[in-house]
């Protein structure tokens, strides 16, 4: 099944050993497309672009394992204990579905980082409110999170139709301009 399921690594400032430790975590499941990419955020001296190839459901994590995920998020953490505080480095994480969901860890302050990727998972609980097809703009492919350090949890952040992108403020989209 590794054969069929493809997952992409796009990457810079991270270790030999950091890449290496996440493809050993994932080898067993995806094939692996790893890319060094040049810089492409002056404000980030690592960066890391993480797709899955599968739906972000209760699905993929007992097939994935939750134990593997748990490691995978553990070296996430590790790669922030490293570089310190500061904006050191991003992660995005993209689960390829219907909708697309996405997840962006760019938080400065290690406890913070370390909360939002352990919270990740929890965020299955919320999708079928989010994804109401009454509270979401019509024909939405991508769905992306934002962590927040004042409340300490994922929030709605943007949603991208074919067309379109919509911001989520407050407590409802709008089309972003």
């Amino acid at each position: 099944m590794s054969e069929n399921l493809k997952t992409t690594l796009k990457y810079y400032g991270i270790s030999p050993w950091e890449i290496e430790v996440l493809y050993g975590f994932l080898n067993s499941h995806f094939s692996i497309i790893q890319e060094e990419i040049e810089v492409n955020d002056d404000n980030y001296v690592s960066f890391l672009d993480f797709e899955i190839p599968l739906p972000f459901n209760d699905e993929f994590f007992q097939w994935f394992d939750f134990r593997r995920w748990e490691k995978v998020k553990a070296v996430f953490k590790e790669m922030k204990r490293r570089r310190g505080s500061g904006n050191a480095i991003k992660i995005n994480i993209k689960f390829v579905g219907i909708p697309t969901i996405g997840f962006s860890v760019d938080i400065e302050e290690k406890q913070f980082f370390d909360n939002a990727i352990e919270k990740i998972d929890t965020v299955l609980e919320l999708l079928p409110y989010h994804l109401d097809p009454g509270k979401i703009p019509a024909e939405i492919k991508e769905v992306f999170y934002k962590f927040d350090s004042k409340s300490v949890r994922w929030r709605l952040d943007k949603a991208k139709s074919t067309d379109k992108e919509f911001l989520f403020a407050g407590d409802s989209w709008k089309e972003s301009i």
